[in-house]
């Protein structure tokens, strides 16, 4: 079998893209003959970028990217397999909260992470759904992670929303107590995708049906094998992560139902994170499920 070399970029390194480091680390893409690359875009360059210049064969992020380019006037860019349907952040306080309620933050100053939209327009629906008027929670967004923790740990924030092992950190250290799973409080929403652009999912179709078959291997593995073993094989990725905190992280990601062990993005969860983008003000009009999701190629590959 001849080997493809293919570049798969992500927003950012994340153990909460876990199914996507499996399928590189795990093997399972060399095993259907594709040495994959896995490049982090970096900041201020996105993996839709990295897609409509020809960076990037294929991607995996948020369908809120595909969103906003098409509501900007933009290429549609198409999500074609689930990597996590549920929202991967959490939220830290600085004073103990054993009765946290959402009406907590009201009044309050939220550090949001910065990395992307989606968290930010997630905790406004989850605050609108507790009866929470948003505008009354003073929002700091488009902090980097370090300087988030920084802010926060000096008091100029209530509440920071971070990822792992941002979060894991932080309560450690004894700088925050953890009040809430945003993945929890959100319920499921397809977070983050494998994605690409049209013509190239039309001129490697056979292609793109291998790599969701060899992706679909690894959602299975990763949703038998245990947190320790999974942690082993994404270490090479987290070298910056011990092993212990990485086999914790995975185990609370998969105990939230993080990562569906099917690839196929459904309507009503596009429709359900589309209105939560519309009613934050993201994008502006809705857009058709069609336009932005395949879900053809994930089910061949599951034949």
């Amino acid at each position: 079998m001849t080997t493809r070399a293919l570049v798969m970029m992500e927003p950012f390194r994340s153990p909460f893209y876990a199914p996507a480091v499996v399928a590189v680390h795990g093997g399972h893409f060399a095993r259907a003959g594709f040495d994959v690359s896995l490049v982090t875009a970096g900041p201020g360059r996105g993996a839709a970028e990295a897609l409509i210049d020809g960076r990037a064969d294929f991607a995996v992020s948020g369908i809120m990217r595909s969103l906003g380019v098409v509501d900007a006037g933009g290429p549609p860019i198409v999500h074609f397999g689930t990597v996590n349907d549920r929202n991967g952040f959490f939220l830290v306080s600085r004073e103990r909260r054993p009765r946290f309620a959402w009406g907590d933050l009201a009044g309050r100053a939220v550090i949001a992470f910065g990395g992307a939209p989606t968290p930010y327009h997630c905790m406004l629906s989850v605050l609108r759904h507790a009866g929470v008027d948003p505008a009354r929670v003073t929002f700091i967004r488009d902090l980097g992670a370090a300087d988030s923790v920084a802010a926060f740990t000096s008091g100029k924030a209530d509440f920071l929303e971070c990822g792992p092992p941002v979060v894991d950190r932080v309560v450690a250290e004894g700088a925050g107590h953890l009040v809430a799973s945003m993945g929890v409080a959100t319920g499921p929403v397809p977070f983050s995708s494998l994605m690409a652009m049209p013509q190239r999912l039309r001129d490697g179709r056979a292609d793109f049906v291998r790599i969701v078959r060899a992706f679909h291997g690894a959602q299975r593995w990763l949703a038998s094998a245990s947190a320790d073993d999974v942690a082993r094989v994404i270490a090479p990725a987290f070298p910056d992560i011990e092993l212990p905190l990485l086999a914790r992280i995975v185990a609370r990601y998969r105990a939230q139902g993080t990562w569906p062990d099917d690839p196929r993005l459904d309507r009503p969860g596009y429709e359900r994170l589309q209105e939560i983008l519309f009613a934050g003000g993201f994008i502006k009009q809705r857009h058709p499920y069609d336009l932005l999701i395949d879900t053809e190629i994930a089910t061949e590959a599951l034949v």
